[in-house]
């Protein structure tokens, strides 16, 4: 899909109930902050009750790269319903339930660029498929309690808006999901259990696109909805992964499990937050720290830095954005810079961006850094024809003008760890293309679980999927020109 659309997916989600029949009433609903450290406990003391029930970790295959001009996203493959068939669904950390499109969908994608067949979920065809019912216990506790005008025979329904007009729409079911069970080094065994997901009736705006269309999403998120908080209530994994995005090659690995190999040092989440929220201290671009205003970073609602797979890029305020953008440039005074489409900053360079430009590391609590270095920040759109991928929030969005938020563009070719059963996310330089050792629960035997490329990272980067890019490339060869 369109770069645009990840880049504001996290910066606006809305998730409504929409009864049936002809009742318009809508209900807006945010995460359960006022009852999630509670949940949270209780995740935790049934965990540590049904510790010998854990199953080994769980190996997801991975497909795309992070590359603006290319896919610009990762996605996996998972098995729904019984008899069992294959979907491709975006991973994305910043949003939390599982949806793909179902038979007779509005507007749904028949078609992919990506390379891969899409499939329609039929729950029909599923013997373990149940609808949900507006009463049923994951309705009223993903809405905070009863649904006004519910009754037994209405569907726990549900729309989700992202901040370019895009949306889907639909009911929720509960089917069997068969994801890969580590069983050994690099070996895997199918098992199953049994979640709730949407089942996509109605998508609008990019998401119907055939430019790197997906089956849907694969929400990462905290919430109790999210597939990896419904796995751990049951017993199947504990509420910890990881993935390492291969941006050279492709796909990378995405797990399930405790990572043992290698070690990853942390920071805590900001408590209470939809998405996975960080404490920034200082951005250093070369060996200069940035001035910035001592508030720049707080973590208050709308602010903070937010860590996000499903967005490609990276974005910060203007206050930020700025003065990161000056020092950046400062040796390259005589570059002549062009900005396209409004957002993207791009120039023609014929050297070696690594030796013409500065690293730029963020700095967190705990002392844990993230140096992103000149080609990773930098994206080449043809030989010697480079765009910088730092955005400014603000001029993306209203809603998100104060947010840090970091993608892909930072979090590739390293292994990033999401530790919700001590609420902590941490990352380390990694090769994506080798291999990661995970920890079977049940046994304390450790396995090492490889990469994988779902798709051909060649294959992408001949076919440019999205229109932006090709309007982005266009304009930049009539600039060079004059």
């Amino acid at each position: 899909m369109e770069i645009a659309r990840f880049v504001v997916v996290s910066f606006l989600l809305v998730i409504s109930f929409f009864p049936s029949g002809d009742c318009n009433l809508v209900f807006k609903v945010q995460h359960k902050f006022k009852g999630r450290e509670r949940s949270l406990e209780a995740f935790k003391a049934h965990d540590i009750h049904r510790r010998g029930r854990f199953l080994s970790a769980i190996d997801l295959e991975l497909g795309g790269n992070g590359h603006p001009s290319e896919s610009g996203l990762y996605f996996a493959k998972i098995g729904l319903g019984t008899p069992v068939q294959d979907y491709y669904v975006q991973v994305d950390t910043g949003s939390d339930i599982l949806w793909v499109n179902c038979a007779g969908c509005t507007n749904c994608p028949k078609k992919s660029d990506l390379g891969i067949e899409l499939s329609l979920y039929n729950p029909s065809s599923s013997s373990t498929s149940n609808r949900v019912t507006c009463n049923q216990d994951f309705c009223t506790s993903t809405y905070d309690g009863p649904i006004p005008g519910c009754t037994p025979e209405l569907l726990c329904e549900y729309r989700v808006a992202y901040g370019d007009g895009s949306s889907t729409a639909g009911y929720f079911v509960k089917d069997h999901v068969v994801l890969d069970r580590v069983t050994g080094n690099f070996q895997t065994s199918s098992t199953n259990g049994s979640i709730v997901f949407g089942c996509g009736a109605q998508q609008s705006g990019q998401l119907g696109a055939t430019s790197a269309a997906l089956d849907g999403i694969l929400g990462f998120g905290q919430a109790n909805s999210s597939m990896i908080s419904q796995l751990a209530s049951s017993g199947k994994v504990k509420r910890i992964f990881a993935h390492c995005l291969d941006n050279n090659n492709g796909g990378g690995i995405f797990a399930i499990g405790e990572v043992v190999q290698p070690k990853v040092h942390t920071t805590p989440l900001v408590p209470q937050q939809a998405h996975y929220n960080v404490f920034m201290k200082a951005i250093e671009v070369g060996n200069e720290v940035l001035n910035l205003p001592t508030d720049v970073f707080d973590t208050d609602l709308r602010k903070g830095t937010i860590i996000d797979s499903g967005t490609t890029l990276a974005y910060f305020p203007d206050v930020i954005y700025e003065p990161l953008m000056s020092k950046i440039f400062a040796r390259q005074s005589t570059l002549r810079l062009h900005t396209v489409e409004e957002q993207f900053t791009c120039f023609e360079y014929d050297g070696n961006v690594d030796d013409g430009f500065p690293t730029v590391t963020f700095h967190f609590e705990d002392s844990l850094s993230l140096t992103v270095y000149p080609h990773e920040y930098l994206f080449d759109i043809d030989t010697n024809k480079w765009c910088v991928g730092w955005q400014n929030s603000g001029a993306q969005s209203r809603d998100g003008k104060d947010m840090i938020l970091l993608g892909d563009l930072v979090l590739q070719n390293r292994l990033v760890l999401y530790d919700l059963e001590n609420q902590t996310i941490g990352w380390t330089e990694y090769n994506c293309s080798s291999s990661i050792k995970v920890r079977d629960e049940h046994s304390g035997a450790i396995y090492a679980v490889g990469p994988h490329d779902l798709s051909s990272a060649s294959s992408l980067r001949v076919e440019r999927i999205s229109m932006l890019l090709l309007m982005l490339l266009l304009t930049i060869f009539h600039s060079f020109r004059n």
